[in-house]
């Protein structure tokens, strides 16, 4: 793999609203000491039209209106993921983020983007995804494959037990879905209400395209769309 030294090259969203969410790091550069740190794929920001063609699926499918949802982003790295959500009506927003430089880095760009658009209701847990809990109500889970076949096993074990009587609560976005078969096949009370490829807009190809060179040259390449589901919970 190769990477190329000095600045990472700015995502547009990032020079329209004066944060910094960009970059690719590979799951073995974060590394803090976590019995977790080995199921860790790696963090890259997502794609904005990504982001807003899959909410946008999700809110046509979607058993509860998105102003009475709280949306929680799973593995929120530098927090763009949070920051878009917030330009959405959500009821509230909540991330969960086990590296400190990351969950430091997002909270700068947090208050950055608050002082610019204002202050939803936005909150940051610098934490172990599975001591994360749960805000009442319905939820909308995002997940950008931040993690591996087994920690993806037991975080979906630990949601299924969180909403446990109230699994009409619980709404699963997941981008770039690796382990779709792993639910398909051990976790049968998510329900897949869609499946599909989602392209990016020729701004992020061509962002994301010139983050990977910088780097990660050789590790990872853009296809220019990512496969994603939607998912909800049943009862049992």
């Amino acid at each position: 793999m190769r990477r190329r030294t000095g600045p990472v090259p700015a995502h547009p969203f990032d020079l329209a609203n004066g944060t910094d969410t960009g970059a690719l790091i590979p799951g073995e550069d974060l590394a803090t000491g976590h019995r977790h740190d080995r199921f860790i794929t790696a963090y890259h920001g997502v794609a904005p039209s990504l982001f807003h063609k899959l909410v946008t699926r999700w809110r046509s499918l979607s058993a509860h209106p998105i102003e009475r949802t709280a949306f929680v982003d799973i593995g929120a790295g530098k927090g763009r993921a949070m920051l878009l959500a917030a330009t959405m009506p959500f009821r509230r927003i909540v991330g969960v983020e086990l590296h400190p430089a990351l969950a430091a880095a997002a909270r700068a760009n947090l208050e950055q983007f608050q002082e610019k658009h204002g202050a939803p209701r936005i909150r940051l847990e610098e934490a172990d995804v599975m001591a994360l809990r749960m805000p009442a109500g319905p939820c909308c889970v995002f997940v950008f494959n931040p993690f591996d076949l087994v920690l993806m096993d037991r975080f979906l074990d630990r949601l299924q037990r969180q909403f446990t009587g109230r699994e009409c609560d619980l709404e699963l976005l997941y981008a770039n879905d690796e382990q779709r078969k792993l639910i398909l096949e051990e976790h049968p009370r998510f329900r897949e209400l869609w499946r599909g490829r989602i392209f990016l807009s020729r701004e992020d190809r061509n962002a994301d395209k010139a983050i990977i060179a910088h780097c990660a040259d050789g590790m990872y390449v853009t296809t220019g769309y990512e496969d994603c589901s939607i998912w909800k919970l049943v009862a049992g």
